[in-house]
């Protein structure tokens, strides 16, 4: 299994993937609130290749759950790359990595920030690997979907990634529907789905 983290596949992977660049964008609004304040995002947006006022020091994670500090890992991750910073996103990455491993068995969200870190890091193999985990537990979840599609197009197999895209297109108006609170926490993504989905298709 691929385990890379290279200062150049940062950027590059970054700049791609409509469906993971979203959720960079809307940033922590997204993922579920750890206890306590959020690092500050506030002042000036440090340049791509340098660092905050405040440094890369990881967030206090000494008096949380192993979920919880993970999940405050996965801030920071989303934090730097929504801001620029590659740098503090590479620096971050192993550490919110290991955070989720310690954490098992992880919920199906959980596996979802599992995959995107892995995927963010271009440990495409291990994103795929944490989709299918998730689709083992539940076939139709959207994000276990969505995650497993794209990391199979990184890979280079379009008939795994059409597999996993046609059948979110086949159950995606039903499946929204559904009570999940990944769903709701990751909404702006789970709404351009089905149009990622039938675009992919449309090219096949």
């Amino acid at each position: 299994m691929r385990e890379v983290v290279a200062g150049q596949n940062l950027p590059w992977w970054i700049a791609g993937g409509a469906m993971f660049v979203l959720i960079f964008v809307v940033g922590l609004s997204m993922v579920r609130p750890g206890p306590g304040p959020v690092p500050s995002t506030s002042g000036p947006v440090p340049s791509a290749g340098g660092t905050s006022p405040a440094g890369g020091t990881p967030p206090d994670i000494s008096n949380m759950s192993p979920i919880e500090a993970a999940d405050r890992l996965f801030n920071r991750v989303m934090q730097s790359t929504s801001q620029g910073d590659s740098a503090q996103a590479q620096a971050f990455l192993p550490m919110a990595i290991a955070a989720y491993q310690r954490a098992r068995p992880l919920t199906l969200d959980g596996l979802f920030h599992l995959s995107m870190l892995n995927r963010t890091a271009m440990n495409l193999e291990a994103a795929l690997d944490n989709a299918l985990e998730i689709l083992e537990q539940d076939p139709n979840h959207l994000l276990g979907l969505a995650a497993a599609a794209e990391a199979a197009i990184e890979l280079g197999e379009l008939d795994e990634a059409e597999v996993h895209y046609r059948h979110l297109a086949d159950i995606y108006d039903e499946e929204v529907q559904r009570p999940l609170e990944e769903y709701e926490q990751h909404s702006l993504i789970v709404d351009v789905l089905k149009s990622d989905a039938e675009r992919f298709l449309a090219e096949r």
